[in-house]
């Protein structure tokens, strides 16, 4: 089968809504097996029956992790490795944010805990587990070189600069992780893993949706979207996708920001009509 990733083994943790269902989706599309993991195993076996429908192709499986424990995060890579016979590319992309959390006064203890849990201590244990089955992916002998894998984390805007809307246990977890995407990036550089880091911006998903829960909230972001808009969970797809392919082939270490120009904005142009997504997302 061609496509961007033919042949290839992804798991993507999330991967019953959001960032996470939209990129199963498009990396079946471009002709990977799939892996999704979700602590809602209902949803990822809808998002395994719709690539089963659409992609008959290619094997869509789906699998109930909780990545906040170690056991279960290594358990879908060793599924992966069992189904498939290898692992290509590993987007940690599970995550939580709390309705909870709040600034450094407010936010209760077990909240933080429970932020760093997941967001931290599970795309720590997604790396890890996803550069062991990597190693041993076998060597590409046309170019004499190991084949590795791609590990992707996702981050968020607020990892680089401050939110308006306070959520410091989210945006403490984000930000180290960009850290720890970048050393790992070093450290298995030469073994062929590249470990970069995505950052969303503002996106119209369950996750924000659900934290941004009055009309007054969701305008306290928007007044900072240079777009006008929130972002589309397929945008931030198609980013994970050109990170996950050989068409990032040389880029590892790297924060892709993808946030509609918030995060290079000063203020934004008053009285202008937001844009609308691009037709062929509506």
């Amino acid at each position: 089968m061609s496509g961007r990733l033919a042949n290839k083994v992804a798991l993507i943790t999330g991967a019953g809504s959001g960032i996470g269902l939209e990129s199963s989706i498009l990396f079946a599309q471009e002709g990977a097996n799939v892996v999704l993991v979700d602590i809602n195993i209902a949803n990822a076996e809808k998002g395994a029956k719709i690539i089963s429908e659409r992609f008959p192709n290619v094997k869509a499986i789906a699998t109930k992790a909780d990545v906040g424990k170690e056991a279960d995060v290594k358990a879908a890579v060793d599924l992966a490795v069992k189904e498939f016979g290898r692992l290509d590319v590993m987007f940690n992309n599970a995550g939580i944010m709390h309705p909870e959390d709040d600034n450094a006064l407010n936010t209760e203890e077990r909240i933080w805990d429970l932020t760093m849990q997941i967001n931290l201590k599970g795309v720590w244990w997604g790396c890890k587990y996803a550069i062991l089955a990597m190693r041993e992916n076998p060597t590409d002998e046309s170019k004499g070189l190991h084949v590795g894998g791609s590990i992707i984390n996702t981050a968020s805007f607020v990892a680089i600069m401050g939110a308006a809307t306070p959520q410091l246990a989210y945006t403490a977890s984000k930000g180290a992780v960009l850290a720890m995407s970048r050393e790992l990036a070093m450290v298995h550089a030469k073994e062929g893993i590249r470990i970069n880091s995505l950052c969303p911006g503002p996106l119209k998903t369950p996750l924000l949706m659900d934290f941004l829960n009055t009309e007054e909230k969701r305008q306290r972001r928007l007044v900072h979207l240079p777009m006008g808009r929130f972002g589309e969970a397929v945008e931030l797809a198609k980013a994970a996708l050109f990170l996950a392919s050989d068409d990032s082939s040389y880029v590892t270490g790297a924060d892709f920001t993808v946030d509609g120009g918030l995060s290079s904005a000063y203020v934004t142009a008053l009285g202008e009509p937001a844009l609308a997504p691009p037709a062929s997302l509506i």
